[in-house]
């Protein structure tokens, strides 16, 4: 085609916690969903992990915002200056003096409203998206996962982002029955800070929590391959003094349970209202993690014994709604579920 340099294809995964951008079959962007802009002025000053860097450590001039809040567009301009600055990231690598047609899919969580879904296509449209395609993030995650989606087969899935926990059946190209939960990542991160001020008089931010999470985040105690208790520093409550903790594995699982039992009464709930065909193929076939919080160490294992069916973790959980986004990308003409 000849003016095919004149067209760009993008499938952008926008998540609370982080963005990934998808083309032409690879990820060519992967950064924090997060934005700094100058107090007086309002401008732009850093998108992504540069303006995570200022998170919490910023001075009174600067303002760090994270525009996505429980999945959804919190902040509308700062929303747009991200997606803008973001795509323009991408094309920096072209060398063009035109502005492409940019042809985008998004993925969004299945229990947005109206007004949300609204946001986030205005968003898009404003940073220079053309031809502007949304999905659920419960089918990209099966599509990311590689179900067949259009199959008359019940296939069940449990994504678990930053802001939302997504929960539905799918089959014949549809969501049967769905659950969007404001249960997630950033209340696991939230949990952990509360138990360290609780349990151990430690003040400590949204990123060191969030480290806590990562290298020693676990939902049961008893784990075949445990990892090393994590070392924080951080300040006394009671006397402003820095102190020193040992954070084990088994800790987190405890601070995470009532978190942890919100997903496992959501995903029974859903099961309740599956219709019992489709229940015997999801029996058959295992129910599917995906998302970050799908990396959880025992999450598998727990919500396995307790709903006494199978629970899979996808390959590469934390890209999986990205890939599924990009594999919608390649048939927006094909896949019916696809919003425009």
């Amino acid at each position: 085609m000849a003016f095919s340099f004149l067209n760009q294809e993008l499938s952008i995964d926008l998540g609370t916690a982080n963005t990934i951008i998808y083309q032409n079959g690879r990820i060519v962007l992967d950064e924090p969903s997060i934005v700094a802009t100058d107090n007086n002025t309002g401008k732009c000053i850093a998108i992504g992990s540069r303006a995570k860097l200022m998170h919490e450590r910023n001075n009174p001039g600067i303002k760090t915002i994270r525009p996505l809040r429980d999945g959804v567009i919190a902040d509308f301009n700062a929303a747009e200056m991200m997606i803008r600055g973001f795509i323009k990231q991408v094309n920096s690598k072209r060398h063009s003096w035109f502005t492409p047609n940019l042809k985008v899919v998004v993925g969004i969580p299945s229990g947005s409203t109206e007004v949300e879904i609204r946001a986030v296509r205005d968003s898009t449209e404003h940073a220079g998206g053309r031809d502007v395609y949304l999905i659920f993030e419960p089918m990209a995650a099966a599509l990311g996962i590689g179900l067949d989606v259009e199959a008359p087969v019940g296939n069940m899935v449990v994504d678990i982002g930053g802001g939302t926990t997504e929960i539905a059946v799918i089959s014949l190209g549809g969501l049967v029955e769905q659950a969007s939960i404001r249960t997630a990542g950033d209340v696991f991160t939230t949990d952990i800070q509360q138990y360290l001020r609780q349990q151990h008089n430690i003040r400590v931010g949204e990123i060191t929590a969030e480290k806590i999470k990562i290298a020693v985040g676990a939902v049961i105690p008893d784990l075949d391959d445990e990892p090393e208790p994590y070392v924080i520093r951080g300040q006394n409550l009671m006397t402003a003094h820095p102190v020193e903790a040992t954070i084990t594995h088994q800790e987190i699982a405890h601070c995470l349970d009532r978190s942890i039992a919100k997903i496992e009464t959501e995903v029974l709930h859903v099961l309740e209202s599956t219709p019992p065909e489709l229940y015997s193929d999801i029996v058959e076939n295992g129910i599917y993690l995906s998302g970050g919080g799908a990396l959880l160490r025992g999450l598998d294992k727990r919500l396995t014994e307790k709903v006494n069916i199978q629970f899979h973790v996808a390959d590469d959980p934390l890209h999986a709604v990205a890939r599924g986004t990009c594999e919608a990308l390649k048939n927006t003409e094909h896949y019916s579920f696809l919003m425009r």
